[in-house]
């Protein structure tokens, strides 16, 4: 088949950034041979094949890929619309969790889905719902007068519900919503203001740990804390096999399926899966993976420049920054720049919500990116046409000063 038909066909069926579709494809190409490599580990402990662990992997990838094509296709103005709703849903289901949740790892995060009996991680809906509203909200203060309340109040909220069992994410959304606030050209003071709030909110988390010591984990951020700088028999254990990972690594690694140290890694095929990557395809296959969020986070600020609308930029932009921060922590942990903190590698670690959350958002970011491609395509063509049917008139040439004319 020709070439060019091929590429056609999939321009018309992958719409929006191809940038960012290219992005997305090496992730999940580096997820499989990565998840294969370290789920070995994860196999001979449960004495599971390593097949089934890819196979369910490789399964719940594919969903994801779903999901990206149907919010892709989807206009991404009907996500604003259905912001409130989904934060409404989300708070609840947050409450749940940290009163009824499954608890794993001292961490209570998931709630298990009836008659099916699958996981389900509310952090992750609940961080999709909160940049969704806040894009909004901010999008809103540009055109109308708009109760700051209206903002500060559920950012501060759902972040607080998410922070007892998981602060590093609740830390990332948080931090994520004060950059769109000062993107969204938001009174510094309220920015500011909202800053503050949330260190007094973190203050009052932490006393009431007293009283509710299993569901507040201070003892987890201490205990994590002292061992990054002061280190401790189990967690020198955990970084020495890092370093020992990224050492044998070298510039060009292993090879792929040749990682030692995914034996002894904990958590090797989603928390340190960014150290299995550097053993098997070196300090090369680790500035791949660098670029690789660098160039998703800079095709999202070229979005930004480019959309006509507002609560678009915002949201495209809020949505790529939780997961490139989320990226790069999980990598400076992985490299000891960071206290251990639990957080996957985007679209690369094994997972199962994660992937499908990854998936909604990026899928998001690509409807927005579709939309702004095809504005420009009408404009250029309400141009042209103009052209044609009165030359005259044409303004895109300035004869004063020979420079082009914007059409605004």
């Amino acid at each position: 088949m020709n070439i060019k038909l091929i590429q056609t066909k999939l321009g018309a069926l992958l719409q929006g950034d191809k940038v960012i579709w290219l992005v997305i494809g090496l992730l999940a190409i580096f997820s499989v041979l990565t998840v294969y490599s370290s789920a070995e580990a994860l196999a001979l402990r449960t004495g599971v094949g390593t097949e089934s662990f890819l196979a369910k992997h490789i399964f719940l990838l594919l969903g994801a890929m779903v999901l990206i094509y149907f919010c892709h296709i989807v206009n991404y103005v009907k996500y604003g619309k259905l912001s409130v709703i989904l934060l409404v849903i989300a708070v609840p289901l947050l409450i749940y969790t940290q009163l009824l949740g499954e608890t794993y790892n001292q961490a209570t995060r998931w709630i298990r889905i009836p008659l099916i009996g699958l996981t389900f991680q509310t952090s992750d809906f609940a961080k999709i719902a909160l940049i969704m509203y806040t894009a909004r909200t901010i999008s809103l203060m540009q055109s109308k007068k708009v109760a700051l309340a209206e903002l500060m109040l559920p950012v501060l909220f759902v972040c607080g519900l998410i922070a007892p069992s998981d602060l590093s994410s609740a830390m990332i959304l948080f931090f994520t919503c004060l950059l769109l606030m000062f993107i969204g050209r938001v009174d510094m003071r309220n920015v500011f203001s909202l800053l503050m709030l949330g260190v007094a909110a973190f203050a009052v988390l932490i006393m009431l740990a007293d009283f509710f010591p299993d569901a507040i984990r201070v003892d987890t951020w201490v205990h994590r804390l002292k061992d990054f700088w002061i280190g401790s028999e189990g967690e020198q254990f955990q970084v020495e096999q890092a370093q020992m990972a990224i050492a044998q690594g070298g510039f060009l690694g292993l090879g792929p399926g040749n990682a030692q140290q995914a034996h002894f890694l904990p958590h090797s095929y989603s928390d340190y899966i960014f150290c299995v990557i550097i053993e098997e395809y070196g300090t090369l296959g680790a500035i791949i993976i660098i670029v690789l969020y660098i160039t998703l986070l800079l095709r999202c600020i070229r979005l930004v420049t480019r959309s006509p609308k507002a609560f678009g930029a915002m949201l495209a932009l809020g949505l790529c920054f939780s997961l490139v921060i989320q990226a790069f922590v999980h990598m400076a942990v992985n490299v000891n720049l960071l206290p251990v903190t639990g957080l996957t590698l985007p679209f690369v670690s094994m997972g199962g919500t994660s992937l499908m959350f990854t998936g909604i958002s990026l899928g998001i970011i690509l409807s927005v990116s579709k939309y702004i491609e095809s504005s420009i395509a009408d404009n250029t063509e309400k141009v042209e046409s103009n052209h044609l049917i009165n030359p005259e008139n044409n303004n895109l040439i300035n004869p004063e000063n020979n420079q082009i004319a914007l059409d605004s």
